[in-house]
């Protein structure tokens, strides 16, 4: 009798916790189903590997560093021969969440992000064919490539979809606000709370919504005034070449926002205060007094999750013809 009435309150409070949930338009970030582990530790090696960079430097987590909340905290990346970036990093954390990738939204996958950032002149500068070609000279991957693969074969396409395995992995549930949003009414506290009134209330959740807080729509940047910037990135204009596209870019995740400074296309934003002016000048037309941007802040900060935690991947040693690094 006693197990039965422990049963029947864990279904009334799981049941009570996910109607809480369902009232909300934030979602709590739930944990990866169904991934390759195998493939998964293949994309791990693979996303810490420099010698997949033509200058056998640069790796995705140089610019994606999963110390730093998943981005550099630098205005614009440092890529191939040190030329700098052209776009702010966006954070990789919970980038599973994003309904397409990059700011234009021009990657409709996590693949194809990996890919194009793998053979993008201004980061790693890698052409695919030579992806395999020097991966091939890694007796250690070629060993593991067989193993993950049904045909073991080493292409674009197989480090793509690997380093895309792990990245699924790379969420961060269980943040104070996801409690409450889970049923803990404690788990921030009543000046965080008015933070998130205000933020609904003004209507930040019509974008920043779902699991992500955002990375579900694109939107222009400037409804009520122009964003003033010198950053030449037009948005999802350069991808559709339609007028109605200028400076219309993909609303960026939230979580873990009080990590992944600075903020916008153009890295322009250094805090979060700042950044909440800006959007409520820009987007919303209104204008938030110091006590409001400070409750405002306080509830962002309420989104930053577990971060990823794991040994760091041992890499396989470089064959007798791997390229040495030459990144100067």
């Amino acid at each position: 009798m006693k197990r039965l009435i422990v049963c029947l309150l864990l279904v009334v409070l799981f049941a009570s916790s996910s109607t809480f949930a369902k009232e909300e338009p934030i979602f709590p970030v739930r944990a990866p189903k169904l991934i390759d582990l195998a493939k998964s530790e293949l994309g791990k090696k693979l996303y810490y590997e420099r010698r997949l960079s033509q200058s056998g430097h640069f790796s995705c987590n140089l610019c994606h560093n999963l110390s730093l909340g998943g981005v550099d905290n630098l205005q614009f990346p440092i890529g191939d021969k040190w030329q700098k970036g052209r776009i702010n990093t966006p954070t990789v954390l919970n980038s599973s969440l994003n309904f397409s990738q990059y700011w234009d939204g021009r990657a409709a996958t996590l693949e194809e992000q990996a890919r194009s950032s793998i053979e993008n002149p201004a980061s790693m500068a890698t052409p695919h064919v030579l992806v395999a070609d020097v991966l091939k000279t890694i007796p250690g991957y070629v060993t593991e490539f067989k193993q993950v693969f049904d045909d073991g074969a080493i292409t674009i396409a197989s480090v793509a979809s690997a380093i895309a395995e792990f990245e699924k992995t790379l969420v961060t549930p269980n943040s104070p606000f996801d409690m409450w949003l889970l049923g803990n009414k404690n788990a921030i506290s009543e000046y965080e709370l008015s933070g998130y009134k205000i933020f609904k209330n003004v209507g930040c959740t019509n974008c920043h919504n779902g699991p992500g807080v955002g990375g579900q729509s694109f939107q222009k940047l400037g409804v009520f005034e122009p964003y003033k910037t010198t950053h030449p990135s037009r948005g999802r204009s350069a991808i559709t070449g339609e007028l109605i596209d200028d400076n219309v870019f993909k609303v960026p995740l939230l979580r873990n926002i009080e990590l992944t400074y600075p903020y916008f296309h153009d890295g322009a934003i250094k805090t979060l205060e700042e950044a909440v002016n800006t959007m409520g000048r820009v987007q919303l037309g209104i204008q938030f007094n110091d006590d409001e941007t400070a409750r405002v802040v306080a509830f962002l900060k309420t989104l930053t999750g577990v971060q990823p935690s794991f040994p760091l991947p041992t890499l396989p040693a470089s064959g007798v013809d791997t390229p040495r690094p030459s990144p100067f």
